[in-house]
């Protein structure tokens, strides 16, 4: 039996892939799965194309330190989004942050928030250690498997 093709969720998730300028976003609830991919027009002026830095030479996002390039999510200590959303470094605006560079951190403490399809997801801590390096700013878009931060 064919699934049912749930149109709305489809407009909902290609909505947050231009919101957050993204090009691809994943979700899935039980054995269902959806991925829904884009590809961004080529950037023409003047007849030429104009070639775009690549995201791994870009400037650290947050003003984090130029040391931060040196991280990767290859990292032992990495830590990485487990969805596509905007990450939060707080509960809610105005609030104190969850963590802060530096800070000892233990297993299971919540780092910070993805909201996802206006659902804040908190991403707990997956060992103890010290948050040597945040690596994204706080309100930004990120995608699955993107760097958050270093916890040594």
């Amino acid at each position: 039996m064919a699934a049912k093709v749930d149109r709305e969720l489809i407009s909902a998730l290609a909505a947050l892939l231009t919101e957050n300028n993204l090009t691809e976003i994943e979700w899935s609830e039980g054995d269902r799965r959806l991925r829904v991919v884009r590809t961004p027009a080529p950037m023409v002026a003047m007849g030429a194309p104009i070639m775009q830095a690549p995201a791994s030479i870009a400037a650290p996002a947050g003003g984090a330190p130029a040391a931060a390039a040196e991280y990767t999510k290859d990292h032992p200590g990495a830590v990485t989004s487990p969805m596509v959303g905007t990450v939060y470094f707080s509960p809610e605006p105005g609030a104190k942050p969850f963590i802060a560079e530096g800070q000892e951190v233990r297993q299971g403490q919540t780092l910070l928030i993805v909201e996802a399809m206006k659902t804040m997801n908190p991403i707990p801590s997956p060992r103890g250690g010290t948050v040597r390096r945040i690596v994204v700013k706080d309100a930004a878009p990120v995608e699955f498997g993107q760097l958050l931060m270093i916890i040594e």
